[in-house]
């Protein structure tokens, strides 16, 4: 393995022991060089796990820093993540905190969480949630994702939606298996097929993608949740991210945060 000396001269010298401090990188001459990195590949060789740490460390300041991120950006989005009207609801649609879950079907975590959020309505009559079609697992997850928005127009969005949580639990979606499901819950497949190509679904979509991109938001699920009123003139602790999956008892303890 080949190192730069230059970038990597504290450590390097830390670790070696070999010369002063004060030594520059600049400053070594051939032989300290390799003296150098002989003595480093020495002991990766020797503790390999520390590669591993040092990428976990990387990854998790990483995903610390994009979480913060998103925290901070939510507000100036508030209205497009708690109030657009076109978004599929459950629940109390006056509740006085709003979930507002971006998911996918064939995401396994968002699988998961489908009965703590069916729970949640259930057991919560001042909870409102709001669902946020992201389709970014293949062809399947937009079928599936067009599929529920336009069997809103059939008043069966939620029948809809929690079928397919159901079904993508059990095996893989494919358009067959959609298009079935939606026949088993009652819906008019034809006029659905056709429904699903309007331009209000496609920019529903589009929509929900620009906003999932302004969040930078990584993957799914991704969660959100505030007071019902929040808007973008709320203090800036007024919502709260969740970067994936939670089990019942975290989701309510931070409904209990925001609902003060």
């Amino acid at each position: 393995m080949k190192f730069n000396l230059n970038r990597m001269m504290a450590g390097l010298v830390m670790i070696s022991g070999l010369l002063p401090m004060t030594t520059q990188a600049a400053d070594m001459n051939s032989a300290q060089k390799q003296q150098v990195q002989g003595v480093v590949h020495d002991y990766i060789v020797q503790n390999p796990e520390v590669i591993v740490e040092s990428l976990q460390s990387w990854q998790q300041k990483q995903m610390m820093a994009s979480v913060q991120q998103t925290q901070n950006s939510s507000l100036q989005y508030a209205d497009q993540i708690f109030h657009q009207s076109n978004d599929p609801v459950a629940g109390n649609p006056k509740g006085k905190v709003t979930v507002v879950e971006f998911f996918d079907y064939q995401c396994p975590h968002c699988v998961e969480m489908s009965p703590i959020f069916d729970n949640l309505v259930k057991n919560n009559p001042n909870v409102r949630v709001v669902f946020k079609e992201f389709p970014i697992r293949g062809p399947a997850s937009e079928v599936a994702a067009r599929a529920a928005l336009a069997a809103a127009g059939q008043g069966k969005y939620l029948e809809l939606h929690n079928a397919l949580m159901d079904v993508a639990g059990k095996a893989p979606l494919t358009e067959e298996i959609i298009y079935k499901t939606a026949g088993k819950v009652g819906l008019d497949v034809d006029k659905l097929k056709v429904a699903m190509k309007s331009s209000a679904i496609n920019d529903q979509i589009k929509a929900n993608y620009q906003l999932a991109q302004n969040l930078k938001l990584m993957g799914t699920p991704a969660i959100f949740i505030a007071g019902s009123n929040v808007n973008a003139k709320s203090p800036a602790s007024a919502i709260v991210f969740i970067p994936g999956q939670v089990d019942a008892d975290q989701l309510n303890k931070n409904i209990q945060k925001v609902s003060g």
